[in-house]
């Protein structure tokens, strides 16, 4: 919380990512098609929506903000439980996480991300590929570990187990991009 606002990062178990550079224009366009889909879908629903940058605190137990060692800045969050909303981002898991793939982050998001992510309780996580045109999706199972991975490709359709009712068409999301 003490570095420039000017410069992104995120700490995974207190071990430092820098997030530069900037990401690309597809990722950007894919991030923008999403979050507009997803806020317009949560209208008058009880969950919220967020986009990066946007700091989501992941505590290993119940210590203060300043001694959380694992924040992260996932591309699109949703908590469904307000109380987990601050000033100044969120604390716990998301209900649902959307990353978004550039050839940097790749590794990260598919190992480190992931088990993160499982590890703390996000329900549902997805990982968008705009460079192979599809989505990686899991869903957290009853013995808190994702379960087998669904990949839908351009042209599928992919609905959201955790907002019922949300579903993305991957022709749409990945039309025409730059």
């Amino acid at each position: 919380r003490t570095w420039p606002d000017d410069e992104r990062w995120e700490l995974i178990d207190g071990q430092a990512w820098d997030m530069s550079p900037a990401p690309l224009s597809a990722h950007q366009e894919i991030l923008g098609r999403l979050f507009s889909r997803m806020v317009s879908y949560l209208e008058g629903k009880p969950c919220k929506a967020f986009a990066a940058p946007f700091d989501v605190l992941l505590p290993a137990n119940e210590e203060g903000d300043d001694d959380v060692d694992t924040v992260v800045q996932p591309d699109i969050v949703v908590y469904c439980d307000r109380s987990k909303i601050t000033k100044r981002g969120g604390r716990g898991a998301p209900d649902f996480v959307v990353e978004i793939l550039s050839a940097r982050t790749a590794k990260k998001d598919f190992k480190e991300k992931f088990e993160l992510y499982e590890g703390r309780g996000v329900r549902e996580y997805w990982i968008v590929d705009p460079e192979g045109k599809n989505i990686h999706a899991w869903i957290l199972g009853a013995a808190r570990r994702y379960g087998e991975e669904t990949m839908v490709e351009d042209g599928a359709h992919l609905s959201s187990t955790v907002l019922s009712g949300f579903e993305v068409d991957t022709a749409r999301l990945f039309e025409d991009l730059w």
